[in-house]
């Protein structure tokens, strides 16, 4: 039986080559229970191996077009599905160091996966020098966003560290797809955007009070861009280094620090934790451009996914899509992060004015023209609609474990494009947050600096807001 593939999830497939690779991944880092090791966990996951009949109907299917769904894309289930293809073992050289682990998963996240067959790897990596073993995943975009490849790693997880017996990731129950929410595709592309402005029009036609509003909507949100004003749309992003035609060679590393740093932070600036993620992010890059001589005169621009909560009127929370200004033509981390803060501000109140509807079309018209790359072949523009993506995705508060195993850290991976050859991406666990960079290896050199940046302007906005020693950016 085959299931039609939605026009945007084909999107990924359509705009795929060998130099854009459209799969998304996630990396998690165990702690071995006590009196274990990385082979003890190897030897589970060979058990799993040997119960095909225990994987899950998503991880079972694969991508197909043919006459019978008019050349379009849709998932059937594939009659030659063999598990010990999609599940690798690895092995980093003695005694193996977090940079090699970076090293590893860089070439692994740059190669296609299989179109022929399901369109995902479980890579277990064992090796490090501490004792600890890794678990990389990834899986096409078309198949799962960025939210949703973290959605389906949690699934294989538990909040209780005694529990034994647990299925590995492949085996977990998928009733249904992990939806593809707008803040989770931001890790990767904004497809969910498009799809919604899609639907937004559909909507508009058959609520025609929404479509009152959303003319107004529209030209306001340019008006915001002409005047540089916070907002889904911005018409001021330069020409930058990072926005530029890419390679198919990947390049990550991550680094984590507590969360109550930048909650502290946050609470002296009177700002939130989104902001000094993006602060942080903005030091970082101020730093990394002019160690390459490649700083702009103006303020470099970032596309930033954010949760809106609705007025009192309205149940619920709407997400929405914000171009954030991120100062980095300003040399005061304090004055980076007031800037941050009074854009997402502006931002946000014009987003909670509007409808549903008015906030999705609003979101779509900022981040269509990467989508349109995307489509006729991922061509970088002159001119990019922002410099980077920067996203943060909050995660469980409490520890997680796999049969024992602390997870003391998860990491996602994402997919640069064509004028898009950097993303961030934090997710946090157990009061971790941890800061995921994947980067086209040839456009963006040592990415390990641009973390030693991301560490320095933590302790420069500490000082600046009064809660230690500054150290220089």
């Amino acid at each position: 039986m085959r299931l039609p593939m939605s026009p945007t999830d084909s999107m990924f497939l359509l705009g795929e080559s060998r130099d854009h690779p459209m799969h998304v991944g996630g990396l998690l880092l165990l702690q071995p229970p006590e009196g274990a090791d990385a082979r003890d966990v190897y030897t589970m996951l060979v058990e799993a191996l040997d119960r095909d009949d225990q994987v899950a109907p998503l991880w079972r299917q694969r991508a197909v077009r043919s006459p019978a769904t008019f050349l379009q894309w849709a998932w059937e289930e594939d009659p030659h599905f063999d598990v010990e293809y999609h599940v690798r073992f690895n092995a980093l050289p003695q005694p193996g160091t977090i940079e090699e682990l970076w090293a590893l998963v860089s070439r692994l996240h740059a190669s296609l996966l299989d179109r022929t067959r399901p369109l995902w790897e479980v890579h277990l990596i064992e090796g490090l020098a501490d004792g600890r073993y890794a678990i990389y995943v990834k899986i096409h975009h078309a198949r799962a966003d960025g939210a949703g490849a973290m959605k389906l790693l949690r699934r294989a997880l538990s909040t209780d560290p005694d529990e034994t017996g647990m299925p590995a990731p492949w085996a977990v129950s998928d009733s249904a797809p992990p939806p593809k929410s707008a803040v989770g595709t931001a890790i990767g592309l904004p497809g969910a955007l498009v799809r919604a402005a899609r639907g937004a029009v559909s909507d508009v036609l058959a609520v025609a009070s929404e479509a009152v509003g959303l003319v107004p909507a529209l030209v306001g949100t340019v008006d915001r861009a002409l005047h540089d004003r916070g907002g889904s749309l911005s018409l001021g992003a330069p020409s930058t280094i990072l926005n530029v035609s890419i390679a198919g060679s990947r390049r990550f590393a991550a680094r984590s620090w507590p969360l109550e740093r930048l909650r502290l932070i946050a609470k002296a600036a009177d700002a939130t934790v989104n902001d000094v993620v993006l602060a942080m992010s903005s030091g970082a890059l101020r730093a990394f451009l002019v160690e390459q001589d490649a700083l702009p005169d103006d303020s470099l621009v970032a596309m930033v996914p954010v949760a809106l909560r609705r007025d009192k009127e309205s149940a619920g929370n709407g997400l929405a899509i914000l171009m954030c200004s991120l100062a980095t033509d300003r040399e005061d981390a304090r004055e980076r992060l007031d800037r941050v803060r009074s854009s997402m501000v502006e931002g946000k109140q014009a987003m909670r004015g509007m409808s549903t509807i008015a906030r999705l079309a609003t979101s779509a018209v900022g981040v269509a023209p990467l989508a349109l790359g995307v489509l006729t072949g991922n061509r970088a523009l002159r001119r990019p609609p922002f410099n980077v993506i920067v996203s943060n995705v909050p995660g469980p508060e409490t520890p997680l474990y796999w049969n024992g195993a602390r997870v003391d850290a998860l990491y996602p991976l994402s997919v640069p494009v064509d004028g898009q050859a950097l993303n961030i991406t934090c997710t946090s666990t157990d009061d971790e947050i941890a800061f995921g960079l994947t980067a086209c290896a040839r456009t963006v050199p040592g990415l390990r600096r641009l973390l030693d940046h991301l560490d320095n302007e933590l302790l420069a906005l500490e000082g600046a807001v009064g809660l230690g020693a500054s150290r220089p950016a």
